[in-house]
C-alpha cells in the first residue's frame, strides 16, 4: 500500500492556510500544521515528514528553516499549478510561489523567498533569501533584490535596479534607482523615508 504523501506546515496563519491550499494541490494528502503557540509544537523528534516554512516575517522564517534543516527535515518548495516558472528559472529551498505568479527566464529565486499571488519576476532577476514580493509585486528585468527585503503590495521595480538587503519598499511604490540596504522607500517615484533599520 502507498505512503500517504505528508507535508509539515510550520505556521497555521492566514499565509499558512494559503500555502496549505498549494500543498493540496502540489499532491500532499497529509497537512500537519505546526505552531509553537498553539497546537503541534516543532520538535527534532517528529516523523521526518516534508516541511515547508509558513511564517511572513521574513527573520522568523529564516531562523525556523535552518532550524528545521539541522534537524534532518526535508524543506520543500511550493509551486501553485497555476504559477508559471521558465524552465531556465531556479527555484531554491522552502520558496513558496503563489497562483498567477510569474517567473521568467533566468531568474533566480533564493532559499526560502515568496513570490506573492500575481507578482511578476522577469527575466535574469535575482529574488534574494527570505525575501517577500507581495501580491501584484513586479519586478522588470534585471532587478536584484537583497535578502530580507520585503516589496509591499503592487509595488514595480524598473529594470536593473538593485534593492538592498533587508528593505522595504511602500505599497504602491514605483522604484526607477537603486534602494540602499536596511532603507523604507515609499511613493510614486519611491524615495527613501528611513535608514538603519
Amino acid at each position: 500500500m502507498a505512503q500517504t504523501k505528508s507535508i509539515y506546515i510550520y505556521g497555521s496563519g492566514g499565509h499558512g492556510k494559503v500555502v496549505a491550499e498549494i500543498a493540496k494541490l502540489c499532491g500532499y494528502k497529509n497537512i500537519i500544521f505546526l505552531d509553537d503557540k498553539n497546537g503541534l509544537k516543532f520538535s527534532e523528534n517528529l516523523d521526518k515528514f516534508d516541511m515547508i516554512i509558513a511564517i511572513g516575517d521574513n527573520k522568523t522564517r529564516a531562523n525556523l528553516q535552518e532550524k528545521a534543516q539541522n534537524f534532518g527535515f526535508n524543506v520543500v518548495s511550493l509551486i501553485h499549478p497555476n504559477a508559471i516558472i521558465s524552465n531556465s528559472a531556479v527555484i531554491k529551498k522552502g520558496v513558496v510561489i503563489m497562483a498567477a505568479a510569474v517567473v521568467n527566464a533566468n531568474a533566480i529565486i533564493e532559499n526560502g523567498a515568496i513570490i506573492n499571488t500575481n507578482a511578476v519576476v522577469e527575466h535574469d532577476c535575482v529574488v534574494g533569501e527570505f525575501s517577500h514580493l507581495s501580491p501584484n509585486v513586479s519586478v522588470a528585468g534585471g532587478v536584484k533584490v537583497g535578502e530580507f527585503s520585503h516589496l509591499g503590495i503592487g509595488s514595480s521595480v524598473i529594470q536593473n535596479i538593485k534593492i538592498g538587503k533587508n528593505s522595504i519598499i511602500g505599497a504602491g511604490a514605483v522604484v526607477i534607482k537603486d534602494i540602499p540596504q536596511n532603507s523604507v522607500a515609499v511613493g510614486v517615484p519611491a524615495r527613501v523615508i528611513k535608514q538603519n533599520l
